[in-house]
């Protein structure tokens, strides 16, 4: 009989295209991955993986298997889920991801939540940037996902994903706390014509709603310093290096060096939660998404 952890190692070789990416996926060590694999072969008696230049390259055998296995694990799942939800109690394994704010901002405290009221939920955190999660959910790796949508860059969701809207989180200017503006409680960002942006990578989501908001406003954005996490940025606008765009989300310590104002018109994105309609029988997905609600409100 196939054993099933070993499937799942298969199939996330295949899904992420080497040992290395499948192992990070599943939380486990590249030799637990080959261990699996190796197990697998001799089950089979099948060649499955062969090596090709620094990567590896799966057979037409490991192929037609790891199809198999995407349907095996998706039935797994089903029933796991059924019998959860004939039970009607908030057990069992879930995994959630979320970006980096939403990570810092809502999960500690939503965490603890679920800890309190489900001490029988297994829970496990990644962080990860929104595309990838919805990548990961869609394939039944990952339960649950906090994703963000800008104006500009609405999230597309597959079909078989269903949605729950946690918060609107509004975005403030950073500036030196010596800036001549920094004393207003509210500006137009169109004042703030000719100063120099601290903006995160471009290619990123908010890199591009970054631009995009400043084009809005008939600025040209004039970058100065890259930097992707929030608290960084923020120290680099109290050095003195610019200007920045931050989210109150997951914002954290604001140092007496820089100064928070509010700016007109409001940009805001609309945090979600987001999961697979076919697993919304569970409890535990019932469960967390009504703590992250009460959490982001």
């Amino acid at each position: 009989m196939l054993d099933l952890h070993r499937l799942k190692a298969l199939h996330a070789v295949s899904v992420y295209g080497s040992v290395g990416a499948a192992a990070e996926a599943l939380m486990v060590t590249p030799s637990a991955i080959s261990q699996q694999i190796a197990k697998l072969e001799r089950e089979t008696g099948s060649r499955l993986i062969e090596r090709s230049g620094r990567g590896v390259r799966l057979t037409d055998a490991a192929g037609l298997l790891a199809e198999h296995a995407e349907r095996i694990l998706a039935l797994v799942e089903t029933a796991e889920a059924d019998f959860e939800a004939l039970r009607g109690t908030v057990v069992g394994r879930l995994t959630m991801a979320a970006f980096p704010t939403a990570a810092r901002g809502l999960l500690p405290g939503a965490l603890t939540e679920l800890k309190r009221c489900h001490p029988e939920l297994d829970l496990v955190l990644y962080e990860r940037d929104p595309e990838r999660q919805v990548r990961e959910v869609a394939r039944g790796e990952l339960d649950l996902a906090l994703v963000q949508d800008w104006l500009n860059r609405p999230m597309a969701i597959p079909e078989g994903l269903s949605r729950a809207a946690l918060m609107d989180d509004v975005v403030d200017v950073v500036l030196p706390a010596t800036h001549p503006l920094a004393d207003r409680r509210e500006l137009e960002l169109a004042e703030l014509h000719g100063e120099r942006w601290i903006s995160s990578s471009p290619g990123t989501i908010c890199h591009d709603w970054l631009v995009f908001t400043l084009r809005t406003a008939s600025l040209e954005p004039e970058v100065s310093c890259v930097a992707d996490e929030y608290p960084t940025q923020i120290a680099l606008v109290g050095a003195g290096h610019g200007c920045a765009l931050v989210p109150r989300l997951g914002r954290g310590h604001v140092p007496a060096d820089v100064k928070v104002v509010p700016i007109r018109p409001r940009p805001t994105r609309r945090i979600y939660a987001l999961w697979r309609t076919d697993a919304a029988r569970r409890p535990a997905i019932r469960a967390a998404v009504e703590v992250l609600r009460q959490t982001a409100q």
